[in-house]
């Protein structure tokens, strides 16, 4: 059948003769400033087939035209619908991800719970390292605070990226010992590295182009007397994992993001997931501020080298030197843990105040006469010593015999 003998629908004559019907005055479309900035819609019209009988009409009423706007508006509308979290490009489709903090409209933050670095701890963030060290497969809270309320929709996506540059393209996942594991809770895939617990909503994607990993979790406001909304995420590969992520330090990157996948936040930490969470983290950061302390002693570089001390040269003592007056006038507090201590020093302190009371004449004297008496005594205990072994017999106890 030729395109000749096709006759257009229904709608396009009824559209035409109504139209034709209205007297107007000959107008160019291109003439109305409202018709032209819906422009930008004739390819999605002309895909649909509607572009020549709206082209047919030659002249038109200015009334009609906000009319035309509008129909063209709702298609607009209808094209560009809001598409779910999954379906839309998400911040994690990038092949390298940014670690940079983002708070966004909404000053996105995250808080964690303080707690010490005993030795029995699970779960442990350090604010100087911006690091969370936690057990494999424990509960790690995530407070999210938001300073007004997003739209509705908003999702909080989390995606583990390793920190080094050289390891930044590979996508972080669990090591084949633990994947082949039977810890799954039927909704995250095995070879998930972060999982979210005690929550059904959650939503596990990996994207088909970068390959990366990252849960999904609904947005929640926060409760009534709260001020923020807590997310319990595990960790289930440890960071010493062969085959996994091998030694090597990663990233969690948490986002917070629209239903149409715009990004409203960005906030990153540190993660080391180990079998002793306190204990590392007290070692980390004593090598922090042993660092810090080493950078501010740092000593000039045009200083000149000690030189080596030749052998052959006398060894000559320096001069004592003399305490200054400022010093004795000083005033120190100890402190002393335990009553024992505390009272053995007591006495110690005591007996210094009394020594200074002293002259040092009387001293010297009393240090002589001790001396002198040891020697004394010593003299006294070696004449009444027996002594042992075979006697020697003398010449004039020979004859007497």
């Amino acid at each position: 059948m030729s395109d000749n003998q096709v006759e257009p629908p229904l709608s396009q004559e009824t559209f035409q003769e109504f139209w034709e019907s209205i007297p107007v005055s000959e107008r160019e479309i291109s003439a109305s400033p409202e018709f032209d900035l819906k422009m930008p819609m004739w390819s999605a019209l002309e895909d649909l087939g509607l572009c020549e009988p709206l082209l047919s009409v030659a002249a038109m009423e200015p009334v009609a035209v906000p009319l035309l706007a509008a129909a063209v508006d709702q298609l607009a509308a209808s094209s560009s619908r809001a598409c779910l979290p999954g379906d839309c490009p998400s911040a994690s489709a990038s092949s390298v991800l940014t670690t940079a903090d983002y708070p966004g409209p909404h000053h996105f933050q995250l808080h964690f719970q303080k707690s010490s670095t005993a030795k029995s701890v699970t779960c442990t963030f350090s604010p100087s390292l911006n690091k969370l060290f936690c057990q494999l497969a424990k509960t790690c809270p995530v407070q999210i605070h938001l300073a007004s309320p997003p739209p509705p929709g908003t999702v909080v996506r989390a995606t583990a990226v390793y920190k080094k540059s050289e390891h930044v393209a590979e996508v972080v996942r669990r090591c084949p010992h633990h994947e082949r594991s039977a810890d799954t809770d039927g909704l995250a895939p095995a070879s998930h590295l972060i999982r979210v617990e005690a929550n059904s909503r959650a939503r596990y994607t990996e994207d088909p182009h970068s390959k990366r990993q990252s849960v999904l979790v609904p947005y929640e406001p926060p409760q009534v007397g709260s001020d923020c909304t807590t997310v319990l995420f595990n960790y289930m590969c440890n960071s010493s994992c062969m085959g996994g992520m091998n030694r090597r330090p990663i990233l969690s990157i948490l986002t917070l993001e629209g239903a149409d996948g715009q990004l409203l936040g960005r906030q990153c930490y540190e993660v080391r997931v180990c079998a002793c969470p306190g204990r590392d983290r007290k070692s980390e950061e004593e090598n922090l501020r042993r660092q810090q302390g080493e950078g501010t002693e740092t000593p000039d570089a045009g200083a000149p080298k000690r030189s080596i001390q030749d052998v052959t040269q006398p060894n000559v003592s320096p001069a004592p030197r003399k305490k200054r007056r400022a010093e004795d006038d000083e005033v120190f507090t100890l402190q002393v843990r335990g009553r024992e201590r505390y009272e053995m020093m007591k006495k110690i302190m005591e007996a210094m105040e009394v020594k200074d009371l002293i002259p040092s004449k009387v001293v010297e004297a009393y240090r002589q006469q001790r001396q002198r008496l040891k020697a004394a005594q010593t003299k006294e205990r070696a004449g009444t010593e027996v002594k042992k072994g075979k006697k020697l017999l003398v010449k004039s106890e020979r004859d007497s015999d």
